[in-house]
């Protein structure tokens, strides 16, 4: 399958970055084909809400930046993972753009599975950002592969590497 997983800790050596690279040295493993993209290194602005994608435009974006990049990647994923850091109880911006830009596409065309990596220092935090989830994959018609997250002592743990090789194995 192809899996595309957007990644958005601007730490490269963060909890994040850590979480992303483990579902991708999993799938590769397992024989995916697997893209990662670090989306907090890249210049995605929010959407304008100026309705070109779905006038003029034929589903393509007024805003000419590294989204550009994303969207044939997403037009070509089969399965979305989404690694976030949470720092405010909900997905971070980094994240929510390239999310947000889809709307010129409604959804990804091909994907059919999503899983999500969230880690946080702070505990209780993750309900938002599981419930924005559920209602993207809900949205996107996608099927939930799986949730991991990791707060404080179990970032960068063989317990929560075992978890993120275990949504691979949900493919």
């Amino acid at each position: 399958m192809k899996i595309l997983i957007l990644q958005a800790s601007p730490r490269a050596k963060g909890n994040t970055a850590w979480m992303a690279e483990e579902y991708k040295n999993a799938a590769e493993a397992a024989g995916h084909e697997v893209t990662l993209v670090n989306v907090a290194r890249k210049k995605i602005a929010g959407c304008l809400a100026c309705e070109y994608c779905h006038n003029k435009g034929n589903g393509a974006c007024i805003q000419k930046d590294d989204m550009q990049e994303l969207y044939p990647l997403m037009a070509e994923a089969e399965v979305l993972v989404l690694a976030a850091p949470i720092y405010y109880f909900t997905l971070c911006a980094q994240i929510q753009a390239p999310i947000q830009r889809m709307y010129c596409v409604n959804a990804p065309a091909k994907v059919k599975k999503m899983a999500l990596l969230v880690s946080s220092y702070s505990p209780g935090v993750y309900s938002g950002a599981i419930a924005e989830y559920h209602d993207i994959c809900d949205y996107w018609h996608a099927e939930d592969s799986g949730i991991v997250t990791a707060m404080i002592d179990e970032q960068k743990t063989e317990a929560t590497k075992q978890k993120i090789a275990a949504l691979v194995g949900n493919l």
